[in-house]
């Protein structure tokens, strides 16, 4: 595992020169946020960061329910079992393993892999505009139907899970980077994904960070090339 920091937020990332795939260590003044879970080997790594860190999580918040997300998600409730859980209403059903589409989504199969026997439970439903601490909700649908983004209202720093991804070339979730074609094929609706781009970069976030790949500081040239490209590939 390879933890960075940029301020109060600390990205780590298993597998980094492979297949990265990163959850966050998000600084309160008292207690941590982990923001997603990584994959089932990660709960160590966590929890030696949490230590290093010297504080305890308190909150997990879900950005989407997708495999590389939520690994280690019932270990890591085993060691804080009062942290509470957060996640999007509509994507509470993937966590509960349920792929089944709701009217408005009729002919758009849900696509990644989908947890199987998740023990943990849902405590907080978010929606948008909710704070977990100071993370800001935005619902920003596209990799799936209920993904979201958080905002640290402190910093303007954006934790976008897999509404775009910065490895193999900032991108769109959608769009697809030979070198990682894997957010690509596990996204669910493209136009809904370019359309939550945009909406993340009216934030003019100060930084980006994604499920796979570097954090991006000053992202805004970045933002904007990743949504014309998307653009493109939709034409």
């Amino acid at each position: 595992m390879k933890m960075t920091q940029a301020g109060s937020i600390y990205q780590l990332a298993f597998m980094p020169r492979f297949f990265p795939v990163n959850c966050y260590l998000v600084e309160e003044d008292n207690e941590l946020t982990l923001v997603d879970a990584a994959l089932p080997f990660s709960a160590k790594g966590i929890l030696k960061a949490a230590q290093k860190i010297g504080k305890p999580i308190t909150n997990i918040i879900l950005t989407h329910a997708h495999s590389d997300h939520i690994g280690a998600l019932d270990a890591l409730k085993t060691n804080f079992p009062n942290a509470l859980l957060s996640i999007s209403a509509r994507e509470a059903r993937l966590l509960a393993g349920d792929k089944t589409l709701l009217p408005e989504e009729a002919g758009r199969p849900i696509k990644g892999g989908v947890p199987k026997n998740i023990k943990s439970k849902p405590d907080i439903l978010l929606a948008e505009g909710d704070f977990i601490g100071s993370l800001e909700v935005i619902f920003s649908p596209g990799h799936t139907p209920g993904s979201i983004s958080l905002l640290d209202r402190r910093t303007n720093s954006l934790i976008a899970g897999d509404a775009l991804h910065t490895r193999g070339g900032v991108a769109v979730s959608g769009t697809l980077k030979l070198s990682f074609p894997f957010p690509a094929l596990a996204t669910w609706d493209k136009k809904a994904a370019l359309e939550s781009a945009k909406k993340l970069q009216s934030f003019k976030p100060d930084l980006l960070a994604v499920g796979h790949g570097r954090m991006i500081r000053n992202p805004s040239k970045a933002f904007l090339k990743a949504i014309r490209e998307s653009k493109t590939s939709l034409n």
